[in-house]
């Protein structure tokens, strides 16, 4: 049992389900590691840290209108103490985001819509339909003078793109390094990457950082594509993603209890000033 709490998100279990859960994670990630090089053989696109643009069609969409996006998360932001930080969504982050310095508007989770979220946007949520094998899509709110240590994500049988929203007018000293090469996000552009490999994050500034960040699957081609929606699949089934899609449904009530409450109370004032 000595490795029970070895892995993030095991914090607060019995010993038995924090050791199965680490035992778990560790099968699941040495399966993801070998499935990796035929995904990297398969890949209907280059095997880079950055992929073009050109690949990705619609990626144009979003910067055509990422303004109207950026209206709609302002509008997101007035309320961003509403705003759940990441590790309160999936504790496995708990590594990477801490100190309140992290938020997370989720749209898409799991591969799942979230629908009260994606209401207050619609817009966004248009454009994101049209992406192929969309599984997560969320705004990311990242603190001032903050970092993201060194980090992978679990599966290389999907993409990242991120598209600039509000960023810091020292953009200089706000940048990602993905497999070494450095990336640095500017308002209206989009990029993507490929999230499986070691990347971190620096907001050397003193103004926050947003952005619109959505996963999708790699265009790959058969068996790597069957391969990967069942590995996708099996992983719905662990805890990695039972405790984060628990805790993005709680959030999304908790946010639609909250407008309720709001628009009842702008109700009954309006009634008495009429």
């Amino acid at each position: 049992m000595a490795g029970a709490t070895a892995l993030r998100g095991s914090e607060g279990k019995s010993p038995w389900k924090a050791w199965r859960r680490t035992q778990v994670k560790r099968l699941g990630l040495g399966v993801l590691k070998l499935l990796a090089k035929l995904y990297s053989r398969q890949s209907r696109v280059p095997d880079l840290p950055f992929i073009p643009n050109e690949y990705f069609p619609f990626v144009a969409e979003f910067e055509a209108n990422w303004r109207e996006i950026r209206a709609e998360l302002e509008v997101i932001l007035q309320d961003r103490e509403r705003i759940p930080f990441l590790d309160k969504i999936s504790p496995d982050q708990a590594r990477i985001s801490h100190s309140q310095k992290w938020r997370a508007f989720f749209l898409w989770g799991m591969g799942e819509e979230l629908t009260g979220n994606t209401a207050r946007c619609p817009k966004t949520a248009a454009l994101l339909r049209k992406v192929p094998g969309l599984r997560s899509a969320w705004f990311s709110i990242l603190a001032p003078n903050y970092k993201i240590k060194p980090h992978r994500g679990i599966t290389k049988g999907v993409l990242r793109s991120h598209l600039g929203l509000i960023v810091p007018q020292r953009w200089q000293k706000c940048r990602m390094v993905v497999a070494g090469q450095p990336v640095r996000w500017r308002e209206g552009k989009c990029f993507v990457f490929d999230d499986s490999m070691l990347h971190q994050v620096s907001n050397n500034t003193d103004e926050e950082r947003v952005i619109l960040l959505f996963d999708f699957d790699r265009p790959m081609r058969w068996p790597a594509s069957a391969l990967n929606n069942l590995a996708m699949a099996m992983l719905k089934r662990t805890a990695y993603y039972r405790d984060a899609r628990k805790n993005l449904k709680k959030h999304a009530r908790a946010q639609l209890n909250d407008a309720a409450r709001d628009r009842a109370i702008a109700d009954a004032m309006q009634r008495v000033a009429d």
